[in-house]
């Protein structure tokens, strides 16, 4: 078990050596900043102000499990990506952290009327077949084992649990035992 640590180790210094000669402040870097940062920036002033918090927790769920089901597509080798903004960790950031999450917190917080199928149908198209393929294009990312059509039905069950779970009444406030 240790021999296996020590090449996850070593890899884990080869991976940051190659960053810091090949990704590190090329356009592919920045882009990758820019796409960290911009959305965020665009949601804090166009988000429904009174559904911060509300959002802010759909949000963070959605970046728990897209960076848990991205990490696992990463170690089971189905997929890759090059050129990140940083060297620590083998996911997207910007898709991950930013891009998906930002774009489905407009889409819920956007036309509420409309049905959540719907929207996860649009989303999951968008994401599966335009941004996945322009990943590709950009040199960020390598579907290696993996299909978009794969994409298209998680990201439909995604969407519809991120925005079930933003509609879910406030939470109760915390009570406090009264000293005796």
């Amino acid at each position: 078990m240790e021999n296996a640590y020590e090449l996850i180790s070593q890899a884990n210094k080869d991976m940051i050596n190659l960053w810091l000669k090949h990704t590190l402040f090329g356009w592919q870097w920045w882009l990758g900043l820019a796409l960290t940062i911009i959305p965020w920036v665009l949601w804090i002033i166009l988000r429904k102000k009174e559904s911060t918090n509300r959002l802010l927790f759909a949000g963070l769920f959605i970046i728990l499990i897209a960076s848990w089901l991205d990490l696992v597509g990463i170690l089971f080798g189905l997929w890759s990506y090059y050129n990140n903004v940083i060297p620590f960790s083998p996911a997207f950031i910007p898709w991950d952290f930013t891009i998906l999450p930002v774009i489905m917190l407009f889409f819920i917080q956007y036309k509420p009327n409309i049905k959540a199928l719907y929207k996860a149908i649009i989303f999951s198209g968008i994401s599966s077949f335009i941004a996945e393929p322009i990943f590709v294009l950009l040199g960020t990312y390598n579907p290696k084992h993996w299909k978009y059509i794969y994409s298209f039905p998680i990201m439909i069950v995604l969407y519809l649990v991120t925005d079930w779970i933003s509609n879910r009444s406030n939470f109760e406030k915390l009570k406090f035992a009264k000293k005796k």
